[in-house]
């Protein structure tokens, strides 16, 4: 079980970036996927980034390659998102999310109902 808060979040002009962290209290040991999940109103939830923390495998939405980069720090047991480039359409609720162990087998990073811990979300808005 894992405990998830974001910080990082605010308001930002098109083009400009942000940097969004997520602290982990871990209660369990292993390895996770840690994850960076949005939503937008009216839209459903989404997969921006996710990394395996004992592989270090990392994989990211098509919509925010080349702009996104998701990193961690171990050691604090922080997972990070630094955005760049920032398009108004990016504007959405952010999300951390964990999943302890592999990935359930047939299932892509970026299917939502295998991440169990959930922070509360940290609000992004990109202004044109």
């Amino acid at each position: 079980q894992v405990q998830l808060m974001e910080s990082g979040g605010g308001s930002v002009q098109a083009g400009g970036s942000l940097r969004l962290s997520c602290s982990a209290s871990r209660y369990t040991s292993g390895d996770y996927w840690m994850g960076w999940f949005r939503q937008a109103p009216g839209k459903s939830r989404e997969g921006v980034a996710a990394i395996d923390e004992g592989s270090g495998k990392i994989a990211y939405a098509d919509s925010v390659k080349g702009r996104f980069t998701i990193s961690q720090d171990k050691a604090k047991n922080n997972v990070y998102l630094q955005m760049n480039s920032l398009k108004p359409e990016d504007s959405a609720i952010y999300y951390c999310a964990a999943h302890a162990g592999p990935l359930w087998v047939g299932y892509s990073w970026n299917y939502e109902d295998q991440f169990g811990d959930w922070g509360p979300g940290t609000q992004v808005t990109v202004s044109s």
